[in-house]
């Protein structure tokens, strides 16, 4: 096809982003927030169906392919990288901004590759984009944390492309569709979206990285990574039974770690495997509804945790510091930041009147429909749990507890605009579902406000606080950081490999002592013969010399005989 509805949508961002070195700062912040809302309005002019078919390689691409799905995960893109856009105006650095564009041009890429080859490409680019986005924090510990980063996604992308390349071995197609866990090639795909979602055992790359990023950078790197992870799980493996348990581990992995921990970035990088474990669970139950949840929570989801770290963001940015232990009491110069991260943390614990309510109650549901009686029960203690950790807990520390003698105002205008929409957002869409649930990929005859459903919540986030406020005195953080499965590459890893070093350098010591000391036993025989001075350099008589040849070949005649 030709015409406007062949463009892949991700393109305008991708080459916008590569022109903004090369402008002045009022061209560059039309094109960071123009930009995105072009291509919201290309995603809503693609078609069901493929609008661009090439050949390559012998194998059909098909670069834009759209449905109900991708452009679900198409729209919320281009409005994250609208509003990351207005929060990091002027505030980030120039390679920032072409970082975080090209991480949401490549995401939307994704959404809308209908073969698994643009799918790779535009996946390996996010990665790229998303570790550039990390050291453009330009510290050390954002550097060694990016190529971390880079190192786990760079494997992952390996893995993934290892499943690709088998897949099109074993059925000779690169159509991007629904796949059965019926061969060693699906099952490396799945490990490689999985790796990208923070999935174990190596969800410990998210919390290391992300807290590393810019104030501004971090607000970006929450948006993407995970959310096209839990997309291509949605096109790609919907209804596989180990995803929920996958699933289950990655809820109360993300609540346990984000209690402990008492950097406020980590805590909502861990709520962030904790939200998207919701989702993985979701996408396992496989039915309509439950996969409308998913879809519906990625949506909310991106929205919500933008808000909360925009709120950390502009603390941080504010006051440039991050520990819960150095913070509190900034609700009396930060007003707006601290409603704003409120609202945020109701959202994320799925309070009325929040987008969070109207979308994670759908997965829940779902597993309640299928007599999954044990899923439910960790669906709602799960879902206590985030009110423990994000709902409470974070804005708590930060913005209520003992008084810190800090007293910074609210973050530039930027900033709180850009906090205002996403709350805005978040209270539109938990008080009118109707417009998100119109563009899910199944039709909704989900009710989210009944009175039950509304007591039970309520109910249940009601003894989660009086929870929170009994084990207070237990839940005091100190200045500590906690490791979980990155002690190995972290810890054991460096350590391991110092001491092998130091066992193959002594080694190597030894070994090269003995090898000089024969090398010289060698040369010196060499120079007792051979030397100027030596046996064989010597004058010898004509008549001797013939007589060793006669003697050696009387020798030789014995010897043959014999």
């Amino acid at each position: 096809m030709t015409g406007i509805s062949a463009i892949p949508p991700g393109l305008p961002l991708i080459l916008g982003a590569l022109l903004l070195p090369l402008l002045g700062l009022r061209i560059r912040a039309a094109l960071v927030l123009g930009l995105p809302l072009l291509t919201l309005a290309l995603i809503w002019q693609i078609p069901d169906g493929v609008s661009l078919r090439f050949t390559f390689l012998e194998y059909q691409l098909e670069p834009v392919s759209g449905d109900r799905l991708s452009r679900l995960f198409g729209t919320v893109f281009a409005i994250m990288a609208f509003a990351g856009g207005l929060f990091a105006l002027n505030r980030a650095r120039t390679l920032e901004l072409v970082a975080a564009l090209v991480s949401a041009g490549s995401a939307v890429g994704v959404t809308f590759a209908g073969d698994l080859i643009t799918l790779v490409a535009f996946w390996e680019l996010l990665a790229l984009s998303s570790a550039l986005l990390l050291w453009s924090a330009m510290t050390d510990q954002s550097y060694h944390a990016g190529m971390r980063y880079l190192v786990i996604h760079l494997l992952g992308g390996v893995i993934l492309m290892v499943g690709v390349i088998g897949h099109i071995a074993d059925t000779g197609s690169v159509t991007f569709t629904s796949m059965a866990l019926d061969s060693p090639s699906h099952w490396l795909m799945l490990a490689g979206f999985l790796l990208n979602a923070g999935a174990p055992p190596l969800s410990a790359w998210l919390p290391d990285a992300y807290p590393e990023a810019s104030p501004t950078g971090m607000v970006f790197l929450s948006a993407f990574t995970t959310k096209t992870a839990v997309y291509v799980l949605l096109r790609g493996f919907p209804g596989a039974d180990i995803l929920i348990f996958v699933g289950l581990y990655m809820i109360f992995y993300g609540i346990v770690y984000a209690l402990l921990e008492n950097d406020m970035r980590r805590i909502l990088a861990y709520s962030i495997v904790n939200q998207v474990g919701f989702m993985i669970c979701g996408i396992g139950i496989g039915t309509e509804l439950s996969m409308n949840g998913a879809a519906a929570h990625a949506f909310a989801h991106i929205i919500y945790k933008a808000l909360l770290l925009m709120s950390a963001g502009s603390v941080l940015y504010m006051t440039g510091k991050r520990k819960c232990t150095e913070l509190g009491g900034l609700f009396r110069s930060m007003p707006l930041t601290t409603a704003c991260g409120i609202i945020g943390a109701l959202s994320i614990s799925a309070f009325p009147l929040t987008s969070g309510f109207i979308s994670k109650s759908m997965i829940s549901q779902a597993a309640a429909d299928e007599t999954m009686a044990m899923a439910w029960f960790l669906l709602t203690a799960g879902s206590a749990g985030v009110f423990l950790h994000a709902g409470i807990k974070f804005p708590w520390f930060i913005f209520f507890q003992k008084d810190s003698g800090l007293r910074p105002p609210d973050p530039p205008l930027n900033m709180r605009l850009a906090m205002i929409l996403c709350a805005f957002i978040c209270i539109a869409i938990g008080i009118w579902p109707a417009p998100l649930y119109a563009i899910l990929p199944f039709p909704v005859d989900y009710v989210p406000y009944t009175r039950a459903h509304v007591i039970e919540i309520l109910q249940l986030l009601l003894f989660s606080g009086l929870a929170f406020f009994i084990m207070l005195p237990y839940m005091k953080r100190t200045l500590t950081i906690t490791l979980d499965w990155d002690w190995f590459y972290r810890w054991l890893g460096p350590r391991a490999i110092n001491g092998l070093t130091q066992v193959l350098s002594r080694w190597h010591t030894h070994r090269r002592t003995d090898f000089l000391r024969h090398l010289g036993h060698l040369f010196g025989t060499l120079f007792l013969y051979h030397g100027p001075r030596g046996i064989l350099a010597r004058t010898w008589a004509t008549g001797s010399m013939v007589l060793w040849v006669v003697i050696l070949l009387g020798v030789y005649l014995v010897a043959y005989y014999f």
